[in-house]
């Protein structure tokens, strides 16, 4: 369904500000409207139907995207998936249950975006379980003001939640953590700069079979990384780069929509495709 509507994206109105205007101007609908429409698409296949019931929700996506701006992921990346999950939402939608579209499509929103954020943010490696997600997604909201969590409240927290409070203390200390820069800055002075590198010299590595396996190693990962990407497609190899190696801020799904003339969805498709046959490709120089 998402292939065959036409829908706003902030690529194809100009910018997220401009693209928030737009959807903000689609009027709501009314019950006995929105009971109508989905009648017709889930009875005619009415894509114009579906198309309103959408458009009419796309305020909603933004408003649920702005709620894990905290993230650091890019808001455009995070409203395309809310509103792949409202797609969805649409088409197993059934008036019949006597709920509002709205309360029905919430779940299927959020559950995208929760899935791009474990794909794409590094913390959440901790997240492994369904408890633990839920921990990663409900954590920030549960603290009791701005100050580390004490060990009683996050005791609390862990006995809701159903995790241990170790787990809660350690998800608190990775929201919390900060970067370090590993060598010492190039104008620093101070001989007792704090650098941690300096800690992390180990005795072994200065054998000469450590050396040899480590250049060993890098050469290996780097020889499968080129010849991953000399397995694609020129459209495809530019988007990995652009998306996974570029040094400083990625570029967003829609900014290579815009730039190839197609959707983020379809942009989205051609990375995760590109990814697997890379990932086949590495673990055959191994």
């Amino acid at each position: 369904m998402n292939q065959t509507l036409t829908l706003p994206t902030p690529s194809t109105v100009g910018s997220l500000d401009q693209y928030i205007q737009a959807v903000n101007r689609f009027p709501l609908l009314t019950q006995e409207e929105e009971q109508g429409l989905a009648i017709r698409f889930n009875r005619d296949n009415d894509l114009e139907s579906a198309r309103q019931l959408i458009v009419s929700h796309l305020r909603v996506v933004v408003s649920v995207a702005r709620g894990y701006a905290g993230y650091g992921l890019p808001q455009a990346d995070l409203i395309q998936e809310g509103n792949i999950g409202l797609m969805k939402a649409v088409k197993r939608y059934d008036p019949d249950h006597g709920v509002r579209l709205v309360s029905f499509a919430l779940h299927w929103i959020r559950a995208e975006m929760h899935e791009y954020i474990l794909r794409n943010w590094r913390l959440v490696k901790i997240a492994t379980t369904k408890a633990q997600r839920k921990l990663f997604f409900n954590l920030r909201s549960m603290k009791q003001g701005l100050g580390s969590l004490k060990p009683q409240e996050a005791s609390v927290i862990g006995q809701q939640l159903k995790v241990s409070t170790s787990e809660v203390l350690e998800m608190e200390a990775r929201f919390n953590g900060h970067e370090v820069a590993l060598e010492p800055a190039t104008n620093e002075e101070d001989d007792n700069s704090f650098a941690p590198i300096t800690y992390l010299a180990s005795a072994a590595d200065s054998e000469p079979s450590c050396v040899l396996e480590h250049k060993q190693l890098e050469m290996q990962q780097s020889t499968g990384l080129t010849r991953a990407l000399a397995s694609l497609d020129e459209r495809s190899r530019r988007i990995i780069e652009a998306r996974w190696l570029r040094e400083g801020n990625t570029v967003t799904l829609h900014d290579l929509a815009n730039e190839f003339g197609v959707s983020a969805e379809r942009i989205r498709q051609i990375e995760q495709k590109a990814m697997a046959k890379m990932q086949v490709t590495m673990l055959s120089t191994i």
